[in-house]
């Protein structure tokens, strides 16, 4: 098995599936050329594991492919117009695209012409890639590196650069800047940002914005170098909601880079042990980090960018409790019972509160502040309202309703609306701790 030296220095071998490389050599041997491109060769120099692969073959035709491939599975040739044949395999499933180059003519991401050539060159094809560091491609199965953009040294360099005009074609390489920002630990070079400011989003779809701040947000890396491109392309004028944490950007990208931290580790609070974050709570987290500078603004840019119901219903209450959280609710228990009610557990707005800066909770201003990354964890507060949703069992749910309707109609009470004022009525007192079991919820209902 062929190893390739990380960018590290280390030998890496990574995981090829043995079918896949037994293809190449047959395309090989019939005259072709097969390479693995994109997102597999970027990781694979940064000693990370990748099973998505994506293959290129070159020097020959579609239908010389399609006999070879069909020894192994069944193909689809679904995509066979876009240049791309996929193999589908007991356990595996891979794809096999072909040099080719795209022309944009029409409004959106669907308005490109495609024009296959298996006699492009590796360096001709590449042209149509976003980033030197997706422009690079290695020869099966050998895994020879073929680098014509120096994606590798951009890659060393920690730098995000266009490979050329194709760039501009399709708008969300914008947003793509963002989140490799992020995820790589990356900075546009200047000419990048230069040019993604004269382009628009505009022609995007609510499904494929949401799905690149998803990408910023949530895959593991560093959201405050993604907010630092993000303002740097200036897309905080085209999405205006998102504004910084009490007046400081560096504040709000700390607090990004804290909620990451607690995200990957799931864990609220070191002495209480690991909370686990569903997919909804992650995401929900995530965004409500993001705006928390905003709060105000956070429905609209939910409604601008995505459809997932939750998040326009959560996350603005989550904010809104979190920008008029005090300090004295650690202390008072009645006011978190019913605050749990509100969000349906503490769990989120506990993590919010450790993401954010000290002096927020002690009343200081953030702007012109230096060491916001310093301050951050307010930790006495955050872990004392941690202690207390947690020794309330507030953490994961809301209190329920000791009394219950059923309960109720046994003691001869009709369903109605006097039903369900006394309902309201005890858990109002049960919230206020004056009622602590079923039995004092019964008892107290007698006496009505």
């Amino acid at each position: 098995m062929a190893k390739i030296q990380t960018l590290a220095g280390a030998w890496f071998e990574p995981d090829l599936p043995g079918r896949l490389l037994k293809i190449a050599g047959d395309i090989r041997e019939a005259g072709g050329r097969a390479f693995l491109v994109g997102g597999w060769v970027r990781d694979a120099l940064l000693g990370k594991p990748c099973r998505d692969y994506d293959v290129e073959v070159y020097d020959m035709a579609q239908d010389a492919l399609v006999p070879i491939l069909s020894k192994y599975g069944r193909t689809n040739l679904v995509g066979k117009a876009f240049g791309v044949i996929h193999l589908a395999m007991k356990g595996l499933s891979l794809d096999f695209s072909f040099p080719r180059t795209e022309s944009k003519v029409g409004y959106g991401h669907r308005g490109f012409v495609v024009h296959t050539d298996e006699k492009l060159s590796f360096k001709e094809a590449a042209l149509r890639r976003d980033f030197t560091i997706n422009a690079m491609g290695m020869e099966l199965p050998d895994l020879t590196l073929c680098d014509p953009y120096g994606g590798i040294d951009d890659l060393k360099a920690h730098i995000l650069r266009h490979v050329g005009p194709a760039f501009a074609e399709d708008s969300l390489r914008i947003l793509r800047g963002v989140q490799f920002a992020s995820r790589f630990g990356c900075t546009l070079a200047p000419a990048t940002v230069e040019l993604c400011r004269t382009l628009s989003l505009d022609d995007l779809s609510v499904e494929r914005l949401f799905e690149e701040f998803k990408k910023w947000l949530l895959k593991p890396g560093k959201p405050s170098l993604g907010l630092r491109a993000f303002l740097d392309i200036k897309l905080d004028s085209y999405f205006p909601e998102i504004r910084p944490f009490e007046g400081s950007w560096e504040a709000l990208g700390a607090i990004l880079d804290k909620m990451a931290d607690l995200r990957e580790t799931c864990c609220g609070n070191v002495a209480e042990g690991n909370v686990a974050l569903s997919e909804a709570q992650a995401m929900e987290f995530a965004f409500a980090a993001l705006l928390c500078g905003s709060s105000e603004r956070s429905l609209k840019f939910l409604e601008r960018i995505t459809n997932e119901t939750h998040l326009v219903k959560n996350v603005p209450v989550l904010l809104d409790s979190f920008r008029n959280l005090d300090k004295g609710i650690a202390c008072d228990v009645p006011s978190l019972r019913r605050l749990a009610v509100k969000l349906g557990g503490l769990k989120l707005l506990c993590l919010l509160v450790k993401c954010a800066p000290r002096e927020f909770f002690e009343g200081e201003s953030l702007e012109g502040n230096s060491s916001e990354s310093e301050s951050l964890g307010s930790e006495s507060f955050a872990d004392a309202l941690w202690k207390a949703a947690d020794e309330n069992g507030l953490i994961e749910a809301a209190p329920q309703a000791f009394l219950t309707g059923k309960m109720l109609m046994d003691l001869g009470v009709k369903p109605g609306k006097q039903m369900g004022e006394i309902i309201k009525q005890s858990f109002e007192l049960q919230l206020d701790g004056k009622i602590t079991s079923v039995e004092d919820a019964i008892n107290w209902a007698k006496q009505r």
